[in-house]
């Protein structure tokens, strides 16, 4: 009995591994780093150095948690011009965003 607790807990844990590594595919990840320059940049700047929001470079991102960060692009913020986007993006595709802006992406900074 105890092993077979212990293999489901092994295989939730594997599953869990492989959503959190979840990872759009090289065409989706052209349409959401476009997206992300034009949809975000008309707001946050098109180098994401800030505009009317704030910049999302690296060091602006620095220690703010990245559930926080995927909440704000999944959900906006009430009584602000920033919108929701769940209605286009699921919350892997944000997360997999929300990495590489903390990573700096090649010509935004």
């Amino acid at each position: 009995m105890l092993r077979a607790v212990a293999a489901v807990a092994l295989g939730l844990v594997s599953v869990a591994a492989s959503l959190a590594l979840a990872d759009p595919g090289s065409e989706r990840k052209v349409e959401l780093l476009y997206r992300l320059r034009h949809d975000c940049g008309s707001c946050h700047g098109m180098t994401l150095k800030g505009g009317l929001g704030p910049p999302l470079l690296p060091a602006a991102l620095a220690g703010r948690p990245d559930d926080a960060l995927i909440d704000v692009i999944l959900h906006g913020i009430p009584d602000s011009p920033m919108p929701p986007w769940a209605f286009e993006i699921d919350r892997d595709e944000v997360a997999w965003l929300v990495t590489n802006l903390k990573k700096g992406l090649p010509d935004a900074e």
